[in-house]
């Protein structure tokens, strides 16, 4: 079958969790680059205009600088929020907004051409490369800091006119942050801190006997270890704390042959990128040892085995009164600490609690039942004498740990089967690092386009821009796995292409899961090495197995349920009761205008926060919400 036919019977999984606003792809416009064109100087031109409007306060003179239909994408540049706002009028209003509360105002522009990967060059707004344009670098300061943009510029009825502005504040005057030549000079002869030295100073500040911290991270996951990296460079005494016995723990124990499907270059950390002998994909212990390194090399305060026993918020000071128990690893002594920082943040994972669907029966199984894939350890290989022995397991879940977990049970000389609900968006993983990362994130690509501009690049774009590229990426990818597409669709394994056609990175924004990066189970299903048993429920467990809603009864030695997490904002209950959770918002899923609801941004209840998502979102978000809480330690935005 050509891959085009495959293409439009894929169905569109149109389900979005928490009813979040679903974001309508963009529809390309028609547009051409002159014979002749100047990039340099049109961007000149264009950021010269940008430059006397603002000068002037003439922010109708900027908004009609913009096609009908363009947008600015703002994250805290303009407001302490992240906005997307289209239309020159709305613009216009936007930033006279901004003016007139007088305490955030962008000041002026400059074509960034500090590197030759800036220079102003002819690009593509869509994946097929049928819509070109001009993409600018841009470098700005404020009333407040300085950052990065990127315009986008096309050329319509003999004009050019900016399609997608985007800013974003990087760094706060006076709070620079020590790198490069700000780097501190190290040498404490003469007095230091008190006479201490290095060591000293460092065993001072991890155990907070001498000052307390002004932010309290629940978690040292990518998500707590990179926004801590980013406080300390802007001064900010932090705290992590997590349950565990050792940073990385939360990754080494995860089932045995975890490894990411995401590439590495898409993976990096800030201030510290991996080696470039890394693999490609990191196993789970190899990245629990980085994120180990990573929290002493950046010199990270962190208290493992700690939890917290109490955290209530103290409306009058603005601040919380928190009470944590420390288990000493080698003793096992109790210390109770009570802190009162201003600001929590949450930063437990993707999601929230654990996802295990109701199913009567449970307590009846006779053999192992895990009700999350968290709980799987790995496949134990058969014991001795016992290796002709049948034994047979269930996955109910059919995204990347349904998947990884049938391949580490098949094995192991299981008979397996996985019992699919709903369907599922499969790419391999060499077309994620072909098409739907590698303009941005590969081997070839790394040496000529840094991961800040590669990130830069990536999160400019408006997110309906962003989903309209996706749809078409997911095309591509689809045409190259028609193959491996249609041989699971043989087998009966129910397929689709995301919410509006848009793959994988959608699904993973707006649901949180339904995808499955293939790095060998499909195969295994194709050959029906993995069985697969579609589209039925679970009436109940029996005691030797399921019985599904078509009345199969599958028999079982083992089963799993793979069956992913719940909203993020469902941990915070589970964590701190209803009345903290109550004043939060729901977090993932998008705004109307497009952005990422309640993620690195206000919650709701004041100075509590959520840090999510993976690598790459950490890395670049992660820095928003860094920025957010200096800003309001040093009044610069309002507490909230």
């Amino acid at each position: 079958m050509a891959p085009a036919a495959l293409a439009d019977r894929l169905r569109h999984d149109n389900r979005i969790e928490d009813d979040s606003f679903n974001v309508v792809p963009a529809v390309f416009p028609k547009t051409t680059i002159p014979d002749g064109t100047d990039a340099r100087q049109v961007a000149d031109n264009i950021v010269g205009a940008i430059n006397k409007s603002l000068a002037a306060n003439d922010f109708k003179g900027v908004g009609a600088l913009f096609t009908e239909d363009g947008q600015w994408r703002d994250h805290l540049a303009v407001s302490w929020n992240f906005r997307t706002i289209q239309g020159p009028a709305k613009i216009a209003a936007f930033l006279d907004q901004s003016a007139k509360a007088g305490k955030q105002q962008l000041t002026r522009f400059a074509v960034d051409v500090s590197e030759p990967q800036r220079q102003p060059a002819a690009a593509s707004l869509d994946a097929f490369g049928k819509s070109p344009c001009l993409v600018v670098y841009t470098t700005f300061a404020s009333s407040v800091g300085t950052g990065r943009g990127i315009i986008r510029l096309i050329h319509q009825s003999g004009l050019w006119k900016i399609y997608a502005f985007y800013t974003a504040l990087q760094e706060l005057t006076d709070f620079e942050q020590p790198l490069g030549a700000r780097r501190p000079l190290g040498a404490s002869h003469g007095g230091g801190r008190n006479m201490k030295n290095w060591k000293e100073q460092r065993e001072e500040d991890v155990s907070f006997t001498t000052k307390e911290p002004s932010v309290l991270i629940l978690g040292a996951g990518q998500g707590g270890l990179t926004l801590a990296a980013r406080l300390k460079m802007l001064g900010v005494p932090t705290l992590v704390v997590d349950r565990e016995h050792r940073v990385g723990d939360n990754w080494r124990n995860r089932y045995r042959q975890l490894v990411l499907h995401d590439p590495i270059w898409f993976d990096h950390m800030p201030y510290l990128q991996f080696p470039a002998f890394w693999p490609i994909f990191t196993p789970k212990d190899k990245l629990g040892d980085f994120f180990e390194a990573y929290v002493t090399l950046l010199e990270l305060n962190v208290w493992t085995r700690t939890e917290i026993k109490t955290l209530e918020y103290d409306a009058a000071f603005k601040r919380y009164t928190v009470t944590l128990e420390k288990t000493d690893v080698l003793t096992g002594a109790v210390e109770t600490r009570t802190f009162h920082p201003k600001h929590v943040v949450q930063a437990t994972g993707h999601s929230g609690k654990k996802n295990m669907p109701s199913v009567p029966g449970v307590d009846s199984f006779q053999g192992e039942l895990l009700c999350h894939s968290s709980e799987f350890p790995g496949a134990k290989p058969p014991a001795a004498g016992q290796e002709s022995k049948v034994r047979r397991a269930v996955v109910v879940g059919s995204c990347n740990s349904g998947h990884d977990i049938a391949q580490d049970l098949y094995e192991n000389g299981y008979d397996v089967t996985i019992v699919q609900r709903s369907s599922t968006c499969v790419v391999s993983s060499k077309a994620i690092v072909d098409i739907g990362l590698g303009a941005l994130y590969s081997e070839a690509v790394q040496a000529k386009l840094p991961v800040d501009d590669a990130d830069l690049l990536l999160w400019s774009a408006p997110t309906n821009l962003s989903k309209a590229v996706q749809v078409q990426a997911t095309q591509l990818e689809i045409e190259q796995d028609t193959p491996l597409l249609e041989g699971l669709e043989k087998a009966g394994f129910a397929l689709d292409r995301g919410t509006d056609g848009a793959g994988l990175f959608f699904k993973y924004f707006q649901r949180g899961g339904g995808y499955y990066i293939d790095v060998g189970a499909s195969q295994l299903i194709i050959d029906g090495k993995i069985k697969v048993k579609s589209g039925s429920g679970i009436a109940q467990v029996t005691p030797d197995g399921l019985d599904l809603a078509d009345s199969t009864h599958l028999q079982a030695d083992i089963v799993v349920f793979a069956t992913g997490y719940q909203n993020m904002r469902t941990q915070t209950r589970v964590l701190f009761g209803d009345k903290l959770a109550d004043q939060t918002r729901d977090v993932w899923g998008f705004d109307a205008e497009g952005e990422f609801r309640t993620m690195w941004r206000g919650s709701g209840q004041p100075g509590y926060w959520y840090m999510g998502g993976n690598l790459a979102l950490a890395r670049y978000f992660g820095r928003f919400l860094a920025l957010q809480i200096k800003a309001q330690e040093e009044g610069l935005m309002p507490y909230a």
